[in-house]
């Protein structure tokens, strides 16, 4: 048997009922989506893989692949460093969202001054790029270094500059768009950074996120490539500088924000989907926003007190390569502790104003 056959696995669709998904909205910090007016999970398709490593951020890159950032664990195979516990290390995901394999690239060994955590990583014209916090736990906090692959994962470089604890922002992410960034809006990434108020990994009250873009041929190039929201006017529309001290939020939660999140923008349905946490860490409160550009207006599409049931759940990603072309169908990848402290993967599906479709799920699952 092939070493990757352990981590294939085939689904069988069949229709079952819509189940309701949206909790606590009049806790939301934002108003209910106009355009995604339901979300539902099928809990028969969750996959549960990697035991012991966790985060998964993930994009899709250009040889149709996609590629996930992990931290603390073993990867799918177990095979990096000689077998060693990994903080930092990438895997390749190949195959479609109901047969696929994981493949561990490269990781950095948790013993030693190496290591880190990352929670943003994106293709662009075939090149991975991550932001990367040293250590664990708040010790990331401590800076944002961008990393560089030009040979899908195998080896990175990094950059020699920095946003670090004392610009009040960590943790950042990047919005992912299609594959290998196709679609996107115009020649910027866009950059999304959590406004620090907790020491450690907690959720930061009051919630704040800010937005900064560059151009995607200067992502490397240093802090003065990347400017930020500074103002809205009337219509919503952004002012940009690039002094980072006149930052404005473009999405805030009394209840708070996670140590972490996630955007992407859906193109079957044209919005930008936002995950993190509120209110607490570590204990599945999901808040999944919408908005029709990366720095909003957000709406609520769904605000949890203990999603599906999972529990103990903190991060959640939405994998672009396992959209469905209309944008309805999805594959939500995401992580926690405990049993969750692991890849796991769950099918979901969105109701819009323009398709009131019953969803289709898979009931049966085989693992090879």
């Amino acid at each position: 048997m092939c070493r990757h056959d352990v981590f294939r696995m085939r689904l069988v669709l069949v229709i079952l009922p819509v189940c309701a998904c949206r909790f606590l909205l009049a806790a939301s910090p934002y108003p209910a989506s106009a355009v995604i007016t339901n979300v539902s999970f099928e809990g028969s398709t969750h996959v549960r893989l990697a035991s012991g490593s966790d985060n998964w951020a993930i994009t899709w890159s250009d040889d149709d692949a996609q590629y996930a950032a992990w931290g603390d664990g073993w990867g799918f195979e177990s095979t990096l460093a000689g077998g060693a516990k990994i903080s930092l290390g990438v895997s390749r995901i190949d195959g479609a969202w109901d047969y696929y394999t994981g493949t561990d690239l490269w990781g950095l060994p948790v013993s030693g001054t190496a290591g880190g955590k990352s929670y943003g990583i994106v293709s662009i014209d075939g090149v991975l790029y991550m932001w990367v916090g040293p250590g664990s736990g708040g010790t990331s906090y401590t800076e944002a270094r961008l990393y560089k692959s030009t040979d899908h994962a195998s080896n990175w470089t990094t950059s020699d500059w920095a946003f670090v604890q004392a610009d009040g922002i960590v943790m950042p992410t990047i919005c992912n768009f299609g594959k290998d960034y196709a679609g996107a809006r115009d020649a910027y990434v866009y950059h999304y950074f959590i406004h620090q108020v907790e020491s450690g990994l907690a959720v930061h009250k009051p919630g704040k996120i800010y937005l900064a873009r560059a151009p995607k041929t200067e992502l490397m190039s240093g802090r003065p490539s990347y400017e930020w929201v500074s103002a809205f006017d009337a219509g919503h529309n952004p002012s940009w500088s690039t002094n980072l001290a006149e930052k404005v939020p473009v999405f805030e939660d009394p209840d708070g924000v996670g140590w972490c999140m996630s955007v992407s923008y859906n193109a079957g349905i044209g919005r930008y989907l936002l995950c993190t946490e509120h209110n607490t860490s570590f204990e599945g409160r999901l808040g999944i926003f919408d908005a029709p550009e990366p720095w909003g207006p957000w709406t609520t599409v769904g605000y949890y007190t203990d999603w599906e049931g999972f529990g103990s759940t903190f991060f959640w990603n939405f994998a672009n390569k396992w959209v469905s072309t209309d944008g309805l169908d999805f594959t939500i990848v995401f992580t926690g502790t405990g049993a969750n402290d692991s890849w796991n993967t769950l099918r979901g599906r969105f109701s819009t104003r323009a398709a009131d479709i019953a969803p289709a799920a898979p009931d049966g699952l085989q693992v090879r």
